[in-house]
């Protein structure tokens, strides 16, 4: 078989850069809001607090968005924005897609299990859209590259 990229298109980096926006305002008001306030002798503290907040959430947003799988006949190869990783065929025993649940909604992944039982995140395959044909077309993928592997 021949490589293939993995990655979220355009449209799921727009929503992406959406939400951090939304965060971004969000924690700048609740790092504004104590400090408003004049009658707090030590206020810095606070700003650096929810600074150091909304810097490790555009960072995962970051690397969420921009994470790509390039899905090889030995196996596979994370590339996010921090780091880089190889994965053969020969240590994932199982694909997964994984469902998550919170207040605010619902969310989707793909994670390889490996032999040893950890299962790690497949970067570039998450989707928010019940019955996203392109997350499914990704999940195929990842499973038709897997039993090509195993044959």
């Amino acid at each position: 078989m021949s490589e293939e990229w993995i990655g979220l298109d355009r449209h799921a980096k727009l929503m992406s850069w959406c939400w951090t926006g939304f965060l971004t305002a969000v924690i700048a008001a609740m790092g504004w809001a104590p400090t408003a306030d004049s009658t707090w002798p030590d206020r810095w503290w606070v700003l650096v607090g929810f600074g150091l907040v909304w810097l490790a959430t555009v960072v995962y947003m970051v690397n969420r968005c921009y994470g790509r799988t390039l899905l090889t006949a030995a196996g596979m190869e994370f590339h996010t924005f921090f780091s880089r990783r190889k994965i053969g065929w020969a240590d994932v025993t199982r694909i997964e897609k994984r469902s998550h649940r919170v207040r605010g909604g619902q969310w989707w992944d793909v994670h390889a299990v490996r032999s040893q039982g950890r299962s790690l995140r497949i970067p570039g395959t998450h989707t928010t859209r019940r019955g996203d044909r392109d997350f499914d077309r990704k999940l195929g993928r990842i499973r038709k590259f897997l039993a090509a592997a195993k044959v």
